[in-house]
């Protein structure tokens, strides 16, 4: 188990070098940490989903699309992709590699630092709902879009070693609409059982 601030090291860079699925399961169970003025906040992830542009109908970056917004899911991998969905940010690993714009969108986190000041942003004391659900969880640890292009390998964002998952379930990702057989891809992964994913725990098949 992971103890405060004693074992907060980011993760090396080399850690985001695996496939985009692969990272996409690799992420689950690490530490998600955000340091600002308020205080520190971080959470296990306990849910993702895979972005794999320009094939993937659904990714961003479908058909080498380069915009301002997506210009990052170019660059190396271990970087954050941050976007607006409505009035939401949501937060992502850019992934494989320079000029493969892929990224793994983070869905759900479980609490484990600074939850008195999540409880403070969110306005909320039940803790799955402070961080079950890609707004709520940035919104909890004061992710903004200031941190877009950040490295996840220096602090005041960044990934740390957590804990094991001891299974993870697979299935479709949420939300994906009118983007044909990209709908059907079990690109969604998470932590079978667990309490903070975001929904839908209906899965594909169980990776022990």
């Amino acid at each position: 188990m992971v103890e405060f601030t004693k074992d907060l090291k980011p993760l090396p860079e080399d850690f985001y070098d695996q496939p985009t699925l692969e990272l996409a399961k690799a992420l689950l169970g690490c530490l998600l940490v955000k340091e600002s003025k308020e205080g520190m906040s971080a959470g296990y992830i306990v849910e993702t989903e895979a972005y794999i542009g320009p094939g993937d109908r659904a990714a961003h970056s479908y058909n080498n699309r380069r915009t301002r917004r997506t210009e990052v899911m170019f660059q190396r991998s271990g970087l954050v992709y941050t976007y607006l969905m409505h009035t939401h940010c949501l937060f992502n690993v850019v992934s494989g590699g320079e000029d493969h714009p892929e990224a793994v969108l983070v869905r759900a986190l479980e609490p484990k630092f600074g939850l008195e000041l999540m409880k403070k942003r969110r306005g909320k004391e039940d803790l799955p709902s402070l961080t079950n659900g890609p707004g709520k969880l940035t919104k909890s640890l004061g992710i903004t879009m200031e941190d877009y292009g950040h490295p996840l390998t220096l602090p005041p964002l960044f990934i740390a070693k957590g804990i094991s998952p001891e299974s993870i379930s697979a299935g479709k990702r949420i939300g994906i609409d009118k983007t044909g057989e990209a709908r059907d891809y079990p690109w969604r992964f998470w932590i079978t059982n667990n309490q903070f994913v975001s929904r839908h725990q209906k899965s594909d098949y169980v990776i022990v």
